[in-house]
């Protein structure tokens, strides 16, 4: 980002001097690591966006808006972050559509019969959490996607937690949409993706209308550009796909499957730790979990943990995780989060229940 406003920084598509020759040479290079990184088939269903949220939001009001009409259904589940249900309930709002959510069972599982039995012959989209940023369950997609398009439906996958995490192949997979955050990827905020399968996007109308997504304007009609431009209306964040393209070329070039395999070791070596606090419960047990641990402490306020962590050289969230639905679900008001990543050592798990050690005896009864 740095080297951008340095040596390159000028607006891109729009001129033929030097700087913005390198500058289009920069944002278009990010767009074809991208491309790269979740083996699209092509450069242009990659769509630059502020991130996860505005992604949803896009796909929503442009192919929803298009495509969705009273009495259709939406089925999301349980686990969404909340990018992932007001997006849909604002688009149920404005068309007469109906949401429905699958369910989750105690251990933090999608029920796959329940989410099966949700889909019907009027389900025209279905959007789920590829890892919940709460739980850090690992949604079985694959099966998701599978059950979707047997019934006609287009599938959107949240991807922000899952980027860092685990490989992503959109072919293999065969959703439809797919979005992530370039700040969970180890790159710069207000920069994000929405890839869509090349045809879907074609025949979406634009979300938002100014330069670059146009052909032609005059004051009688406006013809509209093609994929991906006609969804990058007006000046894009082109200092923060630059530096994208830069943390995908930092994680690319590690073995993902050995960083996949050693933060499994340590979310379970962090498990075995947490099993020696006192009062302390592990919220969300599911058959498959990347990322995180989510506890709370009996009589201790999750925001109260975080203080006292904090004081200890150790962060961690705290609060419902922008998931409301499913504390409640839960029964619960908020968790304390610990979230691991490839530089995170045993020493971090170690400094964690050190200092959860301290949250027991500065609270605890």
């Amino acid at each position: 980002v740095a080297g951008y406003y340095r040596r390159d920084n000028s607006n891109v598509h729009r001129g033929v001097h030097t700087l913005s020759e390198r500058a289009t040479a920069a944002y278009e290079g990010a767009r074809e690591r991208v491309r790269s990184f979740l083996n699209a088939r092509e450069a242009r269903e990659v769509v630059f966006v502020r991130g996860t949220t505005e992604a949803i939001n896009l796909v929503a009001g442009s192919f929803g808006r298009g495509r969705i009409k009273e009495g259709d259904e939406i089925v999301i589940s349980t686990l969404e972050h909340h990018s992932n249900i007001v997006p849909w309930q604002m688009l149920c709002e404005q068309t007469g559509a109906r949401l429905k959510v699958a369910a989750i069972d105690d251990d933090g599982d999608l029920v796959l019969d329940d989410f099966e039995r949700l889909i019907g012959p009027r389900t025209r989209m279905v959007s789920v959490v590829y890892v919940s940023n709460a739980l850090g369950t690992v949604n079985p997609v694959a099966r998701v996607i599978e059950l979707a398009h047997a019934r006609g439906a287009a599938v959107m996958l949240d991807a922000a937690q899952a980027a860092a995490h685990l490989t992503i192949d959109v072919q293999a997979l065969g959703c439809d949409f797919l979005a992530f955050s370039g700040h969970k990827l180890y790159g710069p905020t207000g920069i994000g993706v929405l890839w869509g399968r090349g045809e879907l996007l074609e025949e979406m109308e634009p979300w938002q209308g100014g330069g670059e997504m146009i052909r032609s304007v005059s004051f009688e009609r406006t013809t509209y550009n093609s994929i991906p431009a006609r969804f990058e209306a007006g000046t894009p964040n082109v200092a923060g796909a630059v530096g994208l393209g830069a943390a995908i070329d930092y994680l690319c070039g590690f073995d993902r499957a050995a960083i996949e395999a050693h933060e499994r070791e340590l979310l379970a070596y962090c498990d075995r730790r947490l099993g020696e606090v006192t009062g302390l419960r592990v919220v969300g047990r599911p058959k498959e979990k990347l990322g995180a641990h989510s506890f709370v402490i009996d009589g201790i306020h999750p925001h109260d943990i975080g203080t006292v962590l904090d004081h200890s050289g150790v962060a961690v969230r705290t609060g419902h995780h922008c998931t409301q639905p499913l504390m409640h679900r839960l029964g619960l008001d908020a968790t304390a989060r610990a979230s691991f990543a490839l530089y995170n050592t045993r020493d971090d798990v170690d400094r964690l229940i050190d200092g959860l050690g301290e949250v027991l005896e500065v609270l605890g009864p």
